[in-house]
């Protein structure tokens, strides 16, 4: 059964850090590049970040680059982002998702139409 699996999400004061996990299972997600995305209540689904199938090229939105850090690991199962700095306004439901229809790709998408399979996304919540 494929799956897409984030975890890490929770409660956290502003300034704080979290780290959150998206476990891939079921496919060879090592062969696609993975993205980041946040969706606060209310408002569209937006871009967060992006890696590609190799890790060697990564996108950044510009309201969190120099704070949040994506990174896969060497089996490409596992992609991570490392948040730092939270604000309140990084509060919303985090997803991650996959873009399987262009394999080996060194595109890192950006758009919520170039990823066709998504986890369940894990709440983050950033207090004042």
């Amino acid at each position: 059964q494929v799956q897409l699996v984030e975890s890490g999400g929770g409660l956290v004061q502003a300034g704080g850090s979290l780290r959150l996990s998206c476990a891939a299972s079921g496919g060879t997600f090592r062969s696609y590049a993975m993205g980041w995305f946040r969706q606060a209540p209310g408002k569209e689904r937006e871009f967060v970040s992006a890696i590609t199938w190799r890790g060697g090229r990564t996108k950044y939105a510009d309201s969190v680059k120099g704070r949040f850090t994506i990174s896969r690991d060497n089996a490409g199962n596992t992609v991570y982002l490392q948040m730092n700095s939270l604000k309140p306004e990084d509060t919303a439901v985090y997803y991650c998702a996959a873009d399987r229809t262009r394999p080996y790709s060194p595109v890192v998408g950006e758009t919520r139409e170039e990823y066709d399979y998504w986890g369940q996304g894990t709440q983050v919540t950033v207090s004042s």
